[in-house]
């Protein structure tokens, strides 16, 4: 040896720390060894660093565990913790013996190798030790029974994750499984199954997921899962056939045995083959962590696997199936197979259960599934909402059940669906449960969707349903809870009537102290309440209502929300007669004009004044304001022809009535009105070829479809000096609807030609529909889509 030779090895413990494990009864020791290779005279010629764990298991540790023996006894078997260390190891152990065990219903990111206890196929007397290793290696290749004895001792110590490390530096040890699971897979389902149990240990850590992929397990897996799923239909096959020769000839003693045989051996099998699957299928669970692995799983057909497993029976292989799917339900393509393979219809039959935490998956699963429409329908079909509504019940499926119920509940064509089952009772308990505490968002959007149904409502509002909500709504100021009941009060008959008691309340909101947010649902629910017992006037007065409508009407005072909510209550109220002449005073038309000037591109806003002037041209007192003070004829004739459908036809009805009591205005409108239809006309004699215009103008005998009449010839865009509606204006836009259906055809009213505009005119019954607060049972006026909340 030279002198220049290292001598002396020395090594050294140094910093070491204590800590629990975060999931098991252990406790986990962090330490730095130092390793220094000393020269002949005792210099430094080598040092390096390694940080090492050791995990102390405490198997023993309990309720009832003296848990300052137990530290002692740690601290003298344990060289790596110093004596000084006593006091914290107690503490330790003090905090993991009274540590909470994890909810069962959480789920967990990967199934541990402890998980799987040995089934009865691999059972074995020995115990295995990572120093005969190489024995159990060379037991892999002999028989059959001999190579199940090696994989299930190997098995044995792949469950230990201390031996995780050494056992993949053993080649020879891992390639001989890989082998023999290639090669002899279905000669055994017990060897199959061993051999995957060893490589699922190292698929449940990260860290050795490119040793399984390097091995290809994963794509045996694959092809085992798909072999044993043809082998199941085989055996259903012939267990059919067997059972249907026994119920044929039932007195046959031969073949009821046969069958009975037969059903026993089926069976043995089929527990082995879910054991073979579940253990399969987790290892694949485990590996789908990368999303590429994943992606080679769904080109592989893995979702149609996964669904067909769910028509069988054993529990903890569809809980396996089920967590599979809900992980890939997050990628579109996954979840269009899904659609394609039906897995709502099976996953339907799992709810509820009583299997906890399959119930919880499943749950999970379909709120994945919940997001697509076409799903969404299946759910329905699958009759999924009275099972998810009597889930409410379950505390610890209530918030799950709820998530799946409101996406249900955005389609207004399944609304009423659930008024035939014990949602509504269960979510108004709910509500009323909730105390003064603030409520679930959840729960109340799925409450707000539903009021928007009318027979929905009809079943909130029973009893003392709408007192109570009101009740709580006004006390604790809360705006989800005030539009759920804006919602309720659009809809007619009883519902919009129990209002009647709740309008003081509601009008005693309309202030500048209050939240905006609450204002506006406030406004909402008083603007939907056409009800003709209702005295406006009284509530305008004793509420000085008047002065805070005419303020929020000018443009940038508030919110375009609250300013627009306001129109519309404008025009609710000017359907009294008392009230109509009340604003006309007050000033506000002009405001509204202006308004209308500030807010012409915004189409709402435009509809909903207009019908403000509308209501009020039927009144005597209001209509000369209108027609004479101001110039909102002008406007009207301005928006006659817009392009929004509703606009038109209320511009057009009111100018109808406004030419009957004004003659000035009656030429000017009629002016307009051939101003327009003869510029149409020149424009498109202008834009056709004669040849294209033909067919439109003429028969095919040369006639033209008008006959010897002039085509100028037009009754409807003129008016007649004796009109039908009385110098008074007591007539009430009703007669106009009542024209429309034509009530009054065989009365003689409506007969000659002349009075032919008042059936054009289609004057509506009631207000516009605010694209904010919609009547489900009414068309939209405009383009806008009112989203369920």
């Amino acid at each position: 040896m030279e002198s220049g030779d290292p001598r002396y090895l020395k090594r050294r413990v140094k910093g070491c720390t204590l800590d629990v494990h975060p999931t098991e009864k252990a406790l986990v020791v962090q330490y730095e060894v130092e390793a220094t290779i000393l020269g002949e005279l005792g210099e430094l010629m080598v040092g390096e660093r390694k940080e090492c764990q050791k995990i102390i298991r405490l198997k023993s540790l309990n309720a009832n565990t003296d848990t300052s023996s137990l530290a002692r006894k740690v601290v003298e078997e344990c060289r790596l913790i110093h004596p000084s260390k006593l006091r914290e190891v107690e503490q330790l152990l003090f905090y993991l013996q009274n540590r909470k065990q994890p909810n069962d219903n959480q789920e967990k990111k990967q199934i541990s190798p402890q998980d799987f206890a040995s089934y009865s196929g691999v059972e074995l007397d020995e115990e295995a030790s990572i120093s005969n290793i190489d024995e159990y290696v060379e037991l892999l290749y002999e028989d059959i029974q001999e190579k199940i004895r090696g994989a299930t001792l190997i098995f044995q110590l792949a469950r230990n994750p201390d031996n995780l490390e050494e056992l993949m530096e053993n080649e020879a040890a891992l390639g001989a499984l890989a082998r023999v699971l290639r090669e002899e897979c279905r000669q055994s389902v017990d060897l199959a199954t061993t051999i995957i149990y060893v490589f699922f240990c190292f698929s449940s850590f990260s860290q050795f997921h490119g040793l399984v992929t390097h091995y290809k397990i994963g794509a045996l897996c694959m092809n085992i899962i798909e072999h044993e799923l043809k082998r199941f239909d085989l055996w259903q096959d012939e267990l059919q056939k067997k059972k249907k020769a026994y119920e044929e000839f039932s007195e046959n003693l031969n073949l009821k045995k046969e069958h009975e045989k037969s059903f026993r051996k089926y069976q043995s099998l089929l527990t082995k083959q879910e054991q073979l699957l579940r253990v399969a299928l987790c290892l694949l669970l485990n590996l789908a962590e990368d999303t590429r692995t994943e992606l080679k799983m769904r080109n592989k057909n893995i979702v149609h696997m996964l669904v067909k497993i769910m028509d069988w029976e054993d529990e903890e292989l569809l809980l396996v199936a089920v967590s599979f799917l809900k992980k890939l339900s997050i990628f579109m393509e996954n979840k269009n197979d899904m659609t394609e393979t039906g897995a709502v219809e099976k996953l339907a039959r799992l709810v509820p259960c009583q299997h906890e935490e399959l119930l919880s998956t499943t749950l999970r699963l379909l709120l994945n599934l919940s997001f697509d429409a076409s799903l969404r329908s299946q759910m329905v079909q699958a009759g999924l909402i009275p099972k998810l509504s009597t889930l409410l019940a379950d505390e610890g499926q209530r918030q799950l059940s709820t998530y799946i119920l409101y996406h249900i509940s955005m389609e207004d064509r399944f609304k009423s669906m659930f008024a035939d089952t014990d949602c509504i009772p269960q979510l108004m308990k709910m509500l009323f449960d909730c105390g003064e505490k603030k409520m679930d968002v959840e729960l109340i959007s799925l409450c707000i969707n539903l009021a928007a149904n009318k027979n929905n409502a009809q079943v909130i509002c029973q009893g003392n349903g709408l007192k109570m909500l009101m009740k709580r709504a006004l006390k604790l100021k809360d705006v989800l809870l005030m539009k759920m009941i804006r919602n309720l009060s659009q809809h007619s008959g009883p519902t919009k009537s129990s209002f009647l008691d709740h309008v003081g309340d509601l009008a005693a909101q309309i202030t500048d102290d209050e939240a905006e947010e609450f204002v506006i649902e406030c406004l909402g629910s008083l603007a939907n309440l056409t009800i003709p017992d209702l005295d406006w006037a009284l509530v305008l007065k004793e509420y000085n209502l008047v002065p805070y409508l005419k303020d929020k009407l000018k443009p940038g005072s508030a919110e375009d929300d609250l300013i627009l909510e306001v129109v519309i209550m404008v025009g609710t109220v000017s359907m009294d007669d008392a009230c109509a002449a009340m604003l006309a005073k007050s000033g506000l038309i002009p405001a509204l004009i202006e308004l209308l000037n500030a807010q012409q591109e915004d189409d709402e806003f435009v509809c909903q004044i207009v019908y403000v002037f509308y209501q009020m041209v039927f009144n005597k007192a209001t209509r000369d304001v209108i027609i004479k003070d101001t110039q909102a004829p002008a406007y009207l004739i301005d928006l006659m022809h817009d392009n929004n459908t509703a606009i038109r036809k209320v511009c057009g009805n009111t100018l109808d009535i406004i030419a009957e009591y004004d003659e000035e205005w009656g030429k000017k409108i009629q002016k307009e009105k051939f101003r327009w239809y003869n510029s149409q006309w020149l424009e498109m004699v202008e834009n056709r070829q004669l040849d294209e215009a033909e067919p439109l103008l003429y028969g095919e005998d040369g006639e033209s479809f008008m006959g010897s009449e002039d085509i100028l010839e037009r009754p409807d865009l003129f008016y007649t000096a004796d009109g039908i509606i009385s110098a008074d204006g007591s007539i009430s836009p009703d007669f106009y609807a009542d024209c429309q259906g034509g009530d009054l055809g065989q009365t003689g009213y409506i007969s000659s030609m002349s009075d032919q505009f008042v059936l054009a005119a289609q004057i509506p019954a009631d207000r516009p529909i605010s694209g904010y607060g919609f009547r489900p049972d009414e068309h939209f006026f405009y383009n806008y889509t009112t989203a369920s909340r």
